[in-house]
């Protein structure tokens, strides 16, 4: 008997390599991103193609740069393609279940943030201005890769 669309098939759980840490940087190039990751860089661009939640800056040149979100994102598609056995069809529905982002990587980009916070409020409100830009920037991301029910509440 064929599997259909809404039966479950068992999945193989299948043990990955380690991920090296991703270093505090703002962008990653496509090849750093792909070192990251674990995956080559025609597979990124692949996938950008085939999850929509996925969508790295682009500048000069049509050249990818890629954020900690994005990374995040990518280690969390590999697992479910390369870990857990999911097509991409599969892994693209399961990611739209489930928003772009589990919760314990949301957890780490919060501690990543508060990390690079003083203890203490300076008197002089200018060092602020550029983290909060930045701050602003990180959850405009976040946001865009939540789903939209979230979104309107």
């Amino acid at each position: 008997m064929a599997a259909g669309p809404g039966t479950s098939r068992a999945r193989s759980r299948k043990v990955l390599a380690k991920l090296p840490e991703i270093p505090e940087k703002q962008y990653f190039s496509i090849s750093e991103a792909a070192d990251l990751c674990g995956v080559k860089a025609h597979v990124l661009r692949y996938w950008e193609q085939e999850f929509p939640q996925l969508h790295p800056t682009k500048r000069r040149g049509n050249r990818r740069y890629y954020q900690k979100h994005d990374l995040l994102l990518i280690r969390q598609i590999r697992e479910l393609l390369y870990g857990e056995g999911f097509t991409i069809h599969g892994a693209r529905e399961r990611l739209g279940q489930q928003g772009a982002l589990r919760e314990e990587d949301v957890n780490q980009l919060v501690l990543d943030i508060d990390e690079r916070l003083p203890s203490s409020l300076e008197k002089d409100a200018k060092p602020w201005q550029s983290r909060l830009r930045y701050l602003r920037h990180e959850i405009e991301a976040l946001q865009e890769l939540c789903p939209k029910k979230i979104k309107e509440n």
